[in-house]
């Protein structure tokens, strides 16, 4: 019987090799790609390396030849002397520099802290001037005994109170109310050049009516009229505008008083610094 001819192998590479050299390259690629896109601080990098030569350094108190090294000619296993080789290379335990110039790397930058505080003090001047403007504009226009006005470093805040606005468990608004928010709404026109929150605010009085369920919905709803109201009679953005119900949850006097609740019913625009 005739003996079948022996087939030659499959000429090149086996085919796991050029998968593997594929996987290699990509490798290879990736961590170019990384290192390209890394960024160094050469100074500080400089700092670290001179600290580990001036504390690890195998060149003055360490040994000179690998024949010379405690845990190399002594074998690896003598672990006990790790610490007598490690005070042989230069680590001292007096010295704390390679800790210092780590912790130094990793600091913020120097003059961080100081632009913020300068970007803040910035805000807050720009936004008590802003605030000196609509005070004389709301007193113009005879308002100061209505709108409070006051400031921080993020926004100018314009304060109604409740009573002038709408009825005691109502957030429909009065007829004269159009008449105090035609004049903020030429004011935030004028001056609101960032983002405007309308905020409602209310006593801790419990209340619940056929349309209100607590105070959360009565402050949400309320500020939501004033938005209405502003977005039909004036030229403001919508996007710029936001409103939020906050209850009774951030109140700015004594609940227990009447005068103090009067002063928790109340409606805030707050002016946002547009930097």
């Amino acid at each position: 019987m005739a003996k079948k001819k022996q087939e030659d192998p499959p000429a090149g590479s086996p085919a796991w090799m050029a998968t593997f050299s594929d996987l290699m390259n990509l490798l290879f690629c990736f961590f170019v790609l990384l290192f390209s896109m890394s960024s160094i601080d050469e100074a500080k990098l400089n700092e670290i390396i001179a600290s580990m030569n001036s504390s690890f350094s195998v060149f003055s108190g360490g040994a000179t030849s690998i024949g010379d090294g405690i845990l190399v000619s002594n074998g690896m296993s003598q672990l006990n002397e790790l610490s007598e080789y490690i005070n042989s290379t230069g680590k001292t335990a007096e010295s704390d520099t390679d800790v210092e110039a780590f912790e130094e790397y990793d600091q913020e930058p120097a003059g961080v802290q100081e632009l913020i505080d300068e970007l803040e003090e910035a805000n807050l001047k720009s936004n008590e001037e802003l605030a000196e403007l609509i005070s004389e504009a709301i007193s113009e226009s005879n308002m100061s005994d209505q709108i409070d006005v006051t400031f921080t470093a993020q926004y100018v805040l314009m304060t109604m109170k409740g009573a002038l606005l709408f009825d005691s468990g109502s957030a429909e608004l009065k007829g004269e109310a159009s008449t105090l928010l035609d004049r903020v709404g030429v004011i935030l026109e004028r001056y609101a050049n960032g983002e405007v929150e309308i905020d409602g605010h209310t006593d801790n009085v419990p209340m619940h009516s056929a349309k209100y369920a607590d105070n959360e919905e009565l402050s949400s709803a309320r500020a939501l009229s004033v938005f209405y109201y502003l977005i039909k009679n004036t030229n403001l953005n919508p996007g710029s505008l936001k409103h939020s119900g906050m209850g009774e949850r951030v109140p700015v006097a004594d609940n227990s008083t009447e005068a103090g609740r009067s002063r928790n019913r109340r409606v805030e625009i707050r002016i946002y610094n547009a930097n």
